[in-house]
């Protein structure tokens, strides 16, 4: 947990995601990402020196053979975090009625909007949301491929039709750390149902930078580095330093 929370606290503290009083809606979506983000959230709030509190937030995409969650809702019981479940037809939309040849954008759009719009009624002023360090990489790297422009997710965004703020606390972990610490803390890593999973351009990214790094020794570090220092979509942002 050590580890978690220094590269938590790292980008909390450099982009200034928390503040003080703040409820923060942390999307859950049984993954190892997902539940490493929530684990280290529910850690740092009982030391981070601006008081906050954090409420747990799966969407049920109504997928056939859906996980139950139910050693997820342990686990977020013994942890003293609320948690909650909220069935949708997302799945059944996307796959079903609009049967989507790529599906993962609209997925996406419609998730976050059901997660906005829960973290809403909850009385949560922030989402907290489980990218890490190579999921920023490979973003960056497939708008360049596909969409043929320079862009990421950002570390802060605010969205003021929802008036919520989306923070993504992980953005320094890499992935490799994320599935060593889920292991370690024993976190209930629940397999994915989406009938699309590990067959996206997102696994296709990954496997080209993984070729590419075996010539290209620290080719993530330096693409993420290049995008700190061109301020890409606000990560160049860093709290007390002046943007060069």
């Amino acid at each position: 947990m050590r580890k978690v929370l220094s590269y938590i606290r790292r980008a909390v503290d450099d982009y200034g995601m928390i503040e003080e009083g703040d409820l923060i809606a942390v999307g859950v979506s049984g993954g190892k990402d997902s539940l490493v983000l929530a684990a280290g959230l529910a850690a740092l709030r009982d030391f981070y020196p601006k008081k906050f509190d954090i409420v747990a937030v799966t969407l049920e995409m109504g997928f056939k053979d859906a996980p139950s969650y139910y050693e997820v809702a342990a686990f977020f019981e013994k942890a003293g975090v609320k948690y909650v479940r909220k069935k949708t037809e997302i799945g059944k939309i996307v796959f079903d009625v609009r049967n989507e040849s790529n599906p993962c954008s609209l997925c996406s759009r419609m998730r976050r909007g059901a997660l906005n719009e829960e973290a809403k009624s909850l009385g949560a002023n922030k989402v907290a949301l489980g990218h890490n360090f190579d999921d920023a990489v490979e973003t960056f790297m497939l708008n360049l491929f596909y969409e043929g422009r320079i862009g990421c997710f950002s570390p802060v965004t605010y969205l003021d039709r929802r008036d919520v703020t989306v923070i993504r606390p992980l953005i320094y972990m890499p992935e490799r750390d994320c599935a060593g610490a889920a292991r370690r803390l024993s976190l209930p890593v629940t397999p994915s149902a989406c009938p699309a999973n590990e067959h996206t351009e997102r696994e296709n990214m990954k496997a080209l930078l993984r070729t590419l790094e075996k010539d290209n020794k620290g080719l993530r570090d330096r693409i993420f580095g290049a995008m700190v220092r061109g301020d890409v979509d606000g990560f160049g942002v860093l709290k007390g330093e002046d943007k060069k």
